[in-house]
């Protein structure tokens, strides 16, 4: 019986050992690691339109800052029309932040642990630490980033996250500011094995009439390898002015 008792002590040793050393569920969870491209209708790649989301739309803004939006707008049609875009936060070298990091073309990694859910974006090499089961920061207290402060849990399948602590100078979306009070939630999970869904929902009583919801869609990338992204390989540059050139050899 002793060598028995002592041969089942080891096996379970062997077990806790193994257990200790696999991966935890939150480092596994709905499997949502890897690496993602935006997923959307372009020559040769496959598409299920029942796996898109819905256009996004233009925000809920409340008059004095839809005012604002309408006449930046209007300026940057006035300046596509003449060749000189207006420069954005790309022109100058600048990270996209959140949320539009979300919405880059190039592709990203997400990678799981047990504390934590990173996002890697390829463009400009953003990075953002979602911070899982943790309580929020109060933003008055938190100095304000590109990427703000993101805590996530896991509801069921989906990874829900709130961000706070956006810098003034990252707008909510292309043309659209935002106030101290922006909060950012999402709901990012698996739609289909190979399909991830990434719904953002908006606030912020400044500036919004109403929650601005609206969501991307990414696809698997099997096998993908980071590419690096750095912003002095940028052609375009920004005059005295203000506007967008495109730096020519030798110029």
């Amino acid at each position: 019986m002793g060598i028995r008792h002592d041969g089942l002590a080891a096996l379970a040793a062997a077990a806790i050992a193994v257990g200790l050393a696999a991966p935890s569920l939150a480092q596994d969870h709905a499997g949502i690691t890897g690496f993602w491209g935006r997923y959307f209708p372009s020559q040769g790649q496959p598409f299920d339109p029942r796996l898109a989301p819905p256009p996004a739309g233009d925000p809920p803004l409340l008059p004095e800052p839809l005012k604002a939006f309408q006449a930046r707008r209007a300026a940057e049609k006035i300046a596509d029309e003449k060749g000189e875009p207006i420069a954005g936060a790309s022109v100058a070298c600048l990270p996209d932040g959140m949320p539009q990091m979300m919405f880059a073309i190039y592709p990203m990694q997400i990678a799981q642990g047990p504390d934590e859910v990173t996002i890697v974006q390829e463009s400009y090499s953003q990075v953002r630490h979602i911070h899982l089961n943790k309580p929020q920061v109060d933003p008055a207290d938190y100095a304000p980033g590109y990427f703000g402060h993101s805590v996530g849990h896991w509801e069921g399948d989906a990874l829900v996250v709130e961000t706070v602590g956006i810098k003034d100078a990252v707008p909510m979306a292309r043309s659209v500011p935002h106030s101290d009070q922006m909060r950012i939630t999402e709901r990012i999970r698996l739609v289909a094995p190979d399909v991830l869904q990434d719904q953002i929902t908006i606030t912020d009583p400044k500036v919004l009439a109403r929650p601005w919801t609206y969501a991307y869609a990414y696809r698997r990338l099997p096998g993908y390898e980071m590419l690096e992204y750095v912003c002095e390989d940028n052609r375009e540059y920004i005059d005295a002015n203000g506007g967008t050139h495109l730096r020519l050899d030798g110029k």
